[in-house]
């Protein structure tokens, strides 16, 4: 069930010759897929490319008149893999995933690939998640590229310039004999916009017109002696033919007025920069720069020729490059040395050493270059003038707020049912008090925020269990993992279980089990509950634990805090060693909710009878203590002043996004907190005897009480 359909997109990828595509950057990249002729298609969900892979498991249908072979690979290293199909023959092939990280596990396939070279056109789109709306460690692709000579595009974030560069990606691929990387960052992947179509086209090879028979080429194996020319012919032809190509098809752009002066810019760092010359009165919306401009498209290899007639006739240029270190600058400061040109490279002496170039940043740092390098096309009063009155307008703008906002950790979604299973956890720490906990990747990772703190290390996606293998044997208390189910099956089984059972750690591993990788979007993995039909033989999570050679497994309800923890304690203190396992199986809420509101919504038209639970607090009961809350977290717990005037202490209350999930009852419960939570049941459309015993309720209950009886009966 992924988090949203994409039916009216799915439309758009049939427009033909000269029609408009209206859309998100990610999506024109699936059109421009099917316009370059692709035969198949391969990746892993992650952000900011998860959207790429909803809209082609959707699109079957285009797919299948295409001829296109689309597969949601168990792994990034998988979708690698798959590009092996275009070693042997000219097969045009896409695979994507979230970089870095998704990266670094397909790195194995892509050295291999990079050695071997391609026949047919082969296309990376990354995911670059760098900046202020990541969710990784912050590193870049750059050194990838560089390393196993692959070529790096990145696209200026506009829908034409990014389709483009998709179609000649797969064209230079052929010309070179390698690999390309496209680069598409988070707001190129979210930027909207239209372009014109072309017909899709089926490719040369596909599912409606195969290969006759396989090939075999010595020569493509990455064995020895094969390597050895595989890496003379990286430098003495892939290299050579890739600089042609993308000099003669300019893929690389010069724009603006002639000056002494210039920028030299990331492809990707286009709208930002452009918006700050705008600010400075150096350009236009439409990005008609009265400072020379040279556009990198293709930020690896750079084309020497081009870096130097663009510098040639500058005293000063600023290389705009985002993130550390500075590949760029310093391979176009090499490339000027060698050329005998003078001109003056800055970078990093104007701008941040590292972080996401904003708008701010970039308005800041160029301004500081423009005002400290005299030149002959700029009205430098004019300049310091308008940078002046700006900053003057920031300022004002940021004074409205008398304090600063609030800093907003990310959390469990209202119902999630990974809450409760650290709610638990936290109860048993405190009985046996702190111990290591070897935390992973996914949205059980906001664990290690407060208030349940819960996760010491984080290695990276289903090595949770890997990552406690250090450590187990070298502190008193056992130690526990964290992994989810996505991150099992992606990694962990045979990384973390597989491992572990080999060297008989004794150990507790938690996997929490939501049915989805949910964290990306609700994309299907071997254990989801999915009514595809080529989703039916979904795989068992405890057979596979069991085939492995674990011993010890429970599966316990996530929403039950008390069972939960009573068996966590139990594998934290058990005398039995080995590892041993805890599967807690609660569905994500925001599928469940996904699911069911269509439901009710069908059953309340038609008249059935519908319950809905919520769950509030007595004031007169709830004491203050607001344990529930730092055991819970939930948004929808929050307090409320306290109605009774004799008491101060503000009490528990329950906002109405409640999706009735019980964890605060069950929290309260488990922990012997104070009963001041009862369950709220509404019923739509009730029967004539639950109407009858409403009304008997309400007439003994009411005066007892002395107030309204809450239990609310609709129809």
């Amino acid at each position: 069930m992924a988090e949203r359909s994409f039916s009216v997109e799915i439309d758009n990828l049939r427009l033909g010759e000269g029609k408009e595509f209206r859309g998100e950057g990610i999506l024109a990249v699936a059109k421009a897929l099917l316009q370059s002729g692709v035969s198949y298609v391969g990746g892993y969900q992650g952000a900011p490319v998860s959207h790429l892979m909803d809209v082609f498991a959707d699109a079957e249908d285009v797919l299948e008149e295409l001829g296109v072979h689309f597969e949601n690979c168990a792994s990034e290293a998988g979708a690698a893999a798959m590009l092996g199909a275009s070693i042997n023959y000219p097969l045009r092939g896409a695979v994507t995933w979230k970089s870095t990280v998704g990266t670094n596990v397909a790195s194995d396939a892509l050295s291999n690939l990079a050695s071997a070279g391609v026949k047919g056109g082969t296309l990376i789109i990354l995911g670059e998640d760098y900046g202020e709306g990541a969710s990784i460690i912050q590193e870049r692709s750059h050194a990838f590229a560089t390393k196993s000579q692959m070529w790096l595009l990145d696209p200026r974030p506009n829908l034409p310039s990014m389709v483009e560069m998709v179609e000649k990606g797969f064209e230079l691929s052929e010309a070179s004999s390698t690999p390309v990387m496209l680069e598409m960052r988070i707001r190129a992947c979210h930027v909207y916009g239209r372009f014109k179509t072309k017909e899709n086209k089926a490719g040369e090879i596909s599912r409606l017109a195969p290969l006759e028979e396989a090939e075999f080429d010595y020569g493509r194996i990455c064995l020895p002696p094969s390597t050895y020319v595989q890496e003379q012919d990286k430098v003495n032809r892939r290299m050579p033919a890739a600089l042609e190509y993308i000099a003669k098809n300019k893929l690389n752009e010069r724009m603006g007025e002639a000056g002494d002066v210039g920028i030299i810019m990331q492809g990707g760092l286009f709208n930002g920069v452009n918006r700050a010359l705008q600010q400075l009165g150096l350009s236009d919306a439409h990005g008609n720069s009265k400072l020379p401009l040279f556009v990198l498209n293709v930020t690896y290899p750079l084309v020497p020729e081009e870096i130097s007639e663009f510098c040639k006739d500058k005293k000063s240029v600023l290389v705009i490059e985002e993130g550390q270190p500075d590949y760029l600058a310093q391979n176009i400061k090499a490339i000027l040395r060698d050329a005998g040109e003078e001109t003056l490279i800055h970078g990093k002496n104007y701008l941040p050493l590292a972080g996401e170039y904003t708008g701010q940043v970039l308005f800041d740092g160029l301004a500081k270059f423009l005002l400290d390098t005299p030149s002959a096309c700029l009205d430098l009063s004019a300049l310091k003038s308008l940078h002046s009155n700006t900053k003057d307008q920031i300022a004002k703008a940021i004074s409205a707020f008398q304090d600063p906002l609030p800093i907003r950790p990310p959390g469990f979604c209202i119902g999630c049912p990974e809450r409760p299973v650290f709610t638990a956890m936290k109860l048993v720490e405190r009985q046996v008090g702190k111990f290591h906990v070897s935390a992973d990747i996914g949205c059980h990772t906001f664990a290690t925020l407060p208030p349940f703190n819960i996760g010491n290390t984080v290695m990276g996606y289903g090595l949770g269990l890997s990552g406690s293998s250090g450590i187990a044997p070298l502190i008193k208390k056992r130690t526990a993992s964290i992994m989810g189910d996505g991150g099992f099956w992606h990694n962990g089984l045979t990384s973390g279980v597989a491992n572990a059972v080999f060297n008989k750690d004794d150990s507790v591993l938690v996997i929490l089990k939501n049915g989805y990788t949910a964290a990306t979007g609700h994309q299907d993995i071997p254990t989801s509950k999915s009514d595809r039909i080529d989703r039916e033989a979904n795989l068992d999570m405890t057979l596979a634990l069991k085939a492995m050679g674990v011993k010890w497994i429970k599966t316990i309800n996530s929403y039950s805090v008390a069972e939960m923890a009573h068996t966590f304690r139990d594998a934290m203190t058990t005398d039995k060693d080995g590892l041993k396992v805890i599967i807690a199986d609660g569905e994500c809420m925001l599928a469940v909710q996904r699911r069911k509101k269509p439901e009710i919504a069908k059953k309340l038209k038609s008249g059935d009878r519908v319950v809905k639970s919520v769950f509030a607090v007595d004031d007169t009961l709830c004491t203050g203590d607001h344990s529930c809350i730092r055991l819970s977290a939930c948004p929808t717990l929050t307090i409320k002043e306290n109605p009774d005037p004799l008491r101060k202490d503000p009490v528990a209350h329950v906002e109405q996004g409640c999706v009735g999930c019980g964890n605060c009852g069950e929290t309260a419960h488990a922990a012997s907190l104070c009963p001041s939570f009862y369950e709220i049941r509404t019923i739509s459309n009730p029967s004539k005897w639950e109407r009858l015993m409403d009304r008997v309720r309400r007439t003994f209950i009411r005066p007892r009480r002395g107030k309204t009886y809450e239990a609310a009966v609709n129809g």
